[in-house]
């Protein structure tokens, strides 16, 4: 066991991160105001502007050698370092600047980018409302402000990598595995999650793989006259909508076989809570059997995000010559992406809805889900600084959104522990309108990882 110094007591360590909470609301309203989206489509200079910011904030609390992994097509990714203490470990911290666009802002409470304070009723207490300021600047900011509750001088060496294209899509989640020298660390601090609950302190021990696919019908050189044609003309709508009914058995489980699918033993939500999360609208039935966590989590989920035919307000009484749809797999944690990705193929290609065949291509990368180990040090020291910051055991939960990035970390850095957590809450709206971190979230956040900072240095080695 490592002396982690004389001033290592959690009462003074949590009331220096808590005193800290004033500054780092402002500075996270001040990061929140920029519209750092890295969509194409929007100014690549407010996602420079928050770049620049959170180099001044990281240089502030003391972190050194700030600089950037330049690869092409995205923001430079920021890098520093505070050096390990001898025998101490190191911990990487993991966050994004960038965020989702907006949406209709007419269904916004307030303007999306000027961070707004409320009364969260439901939430519990003092909230700000803003595009990303949960999904993920709240944690960019919980992990400086860990640093400063260290004066910036932790107990453990820190390696920074804080990323300004996650949102859309970076390159990055494919450098690690070339490059492992330059996230090599003991432990991997993943604040791009949150709490299952607010106040009920969280660490997400699984997350799913993704795939997508696109399949296509043509059954007609054109439209044809529905009442000279229909009936008997190939019709690529009805085709195509009797193919994606093929996917889900009638409960609306996932009918594709060779997707991995196993009980779910962890934290989940109640059906009540999931729908209010979800805007289930009343009297609609959740789809599927087994556990919700089962349903989220530990098996598949099959979604059609998108369809493209003759759009209703433009229809003509005629037969559909063309159509097709974009499906999106999520996938065990424990099944490679592009081993499920390839059972949906296979399922899609043997369909012959009337006898006639499909196209079926992909969209986009397989990203590959992740499953942490729960036993190390690492995993100890952040069970022990939750428990500290909140005042009860911590759970553990799963995602069903996937972070590629996650999985190339663990393959770059194996024996690195991997700890997914954050300032994010069930209820915090990511991606959607009216997005908003509750204050004591953030706070707790801060508190937590200041702790796990002496924890994991003070177990390391034990």
């Amino acid at each position: 066991m490592r002396d982690v110094g004389n001033d290592w007591d959690p009462q003074s360590i949590a009331a220096r991160a808590r005193a800290l909470t004033p500054d780092l609301v402002g500075e996270l309203e001040r990061l929140a105001a920029i519209p750092s989206i890295a969509f194409p489509g929007y100014p690549p200079s407010e996602v420079a502007r928050a770049h620049d910011h959170v180099v001044r904030m990281l240089t502030e609390a003391g972190v050194r050698d700030v600089g950037a992994i330049r690869l092409p097509d995205t923001p430079p990714v920021i890098t520093g370092a505070i050096p390990a203490p001898e025998g101490a470990p190191t911990v990487l911290l993991y966050a994004h600047h960038d965020v989702q666009p907006p949406g209709d802002e007419s269904l916004w409470a307030s303007p999306p980018f000027t961070p707004t304070a409320f009364d969260d009723e439901r939430g519990g207490g003092t909230a700000i409302r803003a595009r990303g300021i949960a999904d993920d600047k709240s944690n960019i900011v919980a992990h400086i402000g860990a640093i400063r509750a260290w004066n910036g001088r932790p107990p453990v060496g820190i390696r920074i990598v804080f990323e300004g294209a996650e949102e859309w899509g970076s390159p990055l989640d494919e450098y690690p595995v070339m490059h492992p020298d330059e996230f090599r660390s003991d432990a991997m601090a993943v604040a791009d999650m949150g709490n299952i609950h607010a106040g009920q302190p969280t660490l997400t021990v699984a997350l799913r793989g993704v795939a997508d696919v696109v399949v296509e019908v043509r059954t007609l050189e054109g439209a044809k006259h529905s009442g000279n044609f229909g009936g008997p003309a190939p019709d690529a709508m009805l085709a195509l909508v009797r193919a994606l009914a093929s996917l889900h058995d009638d409960n609306g489980d996932v009918a594709v076989e060779g997707l991995r699918r196993e009980p779910w033993t962890g934290a989940s939500y109640t059906d009540v809570e999931f729908s209010e999360a979800a805007g289930v609208e009343p009297g609609m039935p959740l789809l599927g059997t087994g556990t919700l966590g089962e349903r989220l989590w530990s098996g598949p989920a099959i979604t059609v995000t998108g369809i493209d035919a003759i759009p209703v307000d433009k229809a003509a009484g005629a037969c559909v010559p063309y159509a097709r749809a974009k499906i999106n797999l999520r996938i065990h944690p424990e099944q490679p992406a592009q081993e499920a990705r390839t059972a949906l193929i296979r399922h899609l290609e043997a369909q012959r809805p009337f006898g006639i065949p499909l196209t079926v291509s992909l969209a986009g990368e397989a990203g590959d889900g992740y499953r942490a180990g729960t036993g190390g040090p690492a995993m100890e020291a952040m069970t022990a600084a939750m428990r500290a910051a909140y005042g009860s055991d911590p759970v553990q939960m799963a995602a069903g959104g996937a972070i590629p990035l996650v999985s190339s970390l663990h393959k770059a850095v194996p024996d690195a522990e991997m700890l997914l957590f954050g300032a994010q809450d069930g209820r915090c709206n990511l991606h959607a309108p009216n997005e908003r971190v509750l204050v004591s979230e953030l706070e707790n956040t801060v508190v937590t990882e200041a702790l796990f900072f002496a924890e994991f240095a003070a177990r390391w080695g034990k």
